[in-house]
């Protein structure tokens, strides 16, 4: 098959359960701001920011050895499988003598923080097996469930329990499990598992390929999450509650970006020791930066009108906070594309090293701006150093992977964001506004008509 058609045949596969789940997500909102205070927001952001942060250092990145390990036609799946369980339960085990710790420390719900944490784990760890053997569907549509599951809990626990932050993460843990079973029933895990498949080679070579994805993935949550935290020490948790809701709409764009990526990891593995490796990638990039930006202008274009459908009218100031996250998803989904040139050729210390400056950058960010510009300067600190480790990356894997950028289309397309961004901030009529934004938006179509004319071809070329 050609790798263009099968790129694009699994991202739609994955995009139709990312979708379903990121749209209901989505339609939760509005849902969220009415049963829960910008300050229940808010702890609930951190708490499952929090989480995200402790993930990979309790499982130790097994997920992504499994995934990349799984993918090699040299290995035993089952036995990857098997120890990477193994290493899973170790850290779940050794995470479980810290409870105690938070309740003395006073720290909420540890009981609670703890069963997402591990359920969350296991769910990373079979995700990406059932991705790594090429069960795809499954994959997608354990996403789906998922997320019905967590809004009929939200539905029940919330509006009519009333139970708050409680609550919301009890759904979570919840979900979990269920979809825990699922994905042990579709994967067949009593036939795969068997514990004298248990290897300390194995279990040493899959931690020393994801024991450098820990502190990258800690350096990436500090780049991607620690504003958060800035916002509560300098402006407050109402505030933080008003940026977690402008979050939620460059959370569309990262939809479109978790199916690439979902399908991409799998054809930058296979393809990496191809002969034409380089154009498969640079070309492959130059694609996914001009969906990127079509995205974006299409979530500006539509933003205060969405704004006014789907949140309450205390929140509707978060608007002004959007158009710079989107400019950070953008470059931070870019960062991931290259990121991806590590993993294919496992050389995870790069990623690691290249997030890190990342990470340093966004913490000095966050101290100038945030006291100075509040909410702003958060949205502020995470855009610019996000580009920073765009424009390392792009620098340090010439050296193994060569991404040859479209300098014309990525000045251009920041050409009319800008302008986009600009006509937003300045308060014109209405109707005014909308015509100028639809205009700009055309222009990004036509900027990136390439992308087009590219699918019209795979597709027609399928038939």
């Amino acid at each position: 098959m050609n790798r263009y058609k099968k790129l694009l045949g699994n991202s739609v596969v994955i995009a139709i359960g990312n979708l379903g789940s990121k749209l209901i997500t989505f339609l939760l909102v509005p849902f969220y701001t009415y049963t829960l205070t910008k300050v229940q927001f808010g702890t609930v952001d951190l708490l499952t920011t929090s989480v995200n942060m402790l993930l990979p250092i309790v499982t130790l990145s097994t997920f992504d050895a499994v995934f990349r390990f799984a993918m090699d036609k040299s290995g035993n799946k089952d036995v990857i499988l098997t120890n990477g369980i193994i290493i899973s339960l170790a850290g779940s085990a050794i995470t479980a003598l810290l409870v105690p710790v938070l309740a003395v420390i006073h720290v909420s719900m540890p009981i609670y923080i703890y069963f997402l944490l591990v359920s969350s784990a296991f769910v990373s760890l079979l995700l990406n097996f059932s991705r790594a053997i090429d069960q795809i569907k499954t994959y997608a549509f354990s996403g789906i469930l998922g997320t019905v599951l967590i809004a009929i809990a939200n539905i029940v626990l919330l509006w009519w329990f009333k139970t708050g932050v409680q609550g919301y993460i009890i759904s979570v843990i919840l979900s979990n499990g269920i979809v825990i079973i699922f994905l042990c029933y579709m994967i067949r895990i009593w036939k795969r598992v068997r514990f004298q498949y248990a290897s300390t080679n194995l279990i040493k070579k899959m931690m020393f390929y994801s024991v450098p994805l820990m502190p990258n993935a800690f350096s990436w949550w500090v780049n991607s999450s620690a504003d958060r935290y800035f916002i509560l020490a300098f402006v407050g948790a109402g505030a933080n509650g008003l940026y977690a809701v402008a979050n939620k709409i460059p959370s569309l764009l990262n939809i479109l970006n978790q199916v690439f990526f979902q399908s991409w990891q799998m054809s930058a593995v296979e393809e990496f020791d191809s002969d034409d490796a380089s154009t498969f990638y640079s070309k492959t990039f130059n694609y996914f930066l001009s969906l990127q930006f079509i995205g974006a202008a299409g979530l500006l274009l539509m933003l205060k009108p969405l704004m006014k459908i789907i949140v309450s009218s205390s929140y509707y100031i978060a608007w002004e906070y959007i158009p710079f996250l989107l400019m950070a998803v953008i470059y931070s989904s870019l960062s991931s594309f290259l990121g991806t040139t590590y993993t294919a050729a496992k050389r995870t210390a790069g990623i690691f090293l290249t997030t890190l400056v990342g990470a340093i950058a966004n913490i000095l960010l966050g101290f100038i701006f945030v006291p100075w510009l509040g909410i702003q300067g958060a949205s502020f600190a995470g855009l610019l150093s996000f580009a920073i480790v765009l424009g390392i990356r792009l620098i340090d894997t010439k050296r193994f992977m060569p991404v040859i950028i479209d300098k014309k289309n990525f000045i251009l397309n920041h050409f009319i964001i800008s302008i986009m961004i600009i006509v937003l901030f300045l308060s014109m009529n209405f109707v005014w506004e909308q015509v100028v934004e639809l205009f700009l938006f055309s222009l990004i179509m036509v900027v990136n008509r390439n992308l087009f004319i590219e699918i019209w071809h795979s597709q027609k070329n399928k038939k």
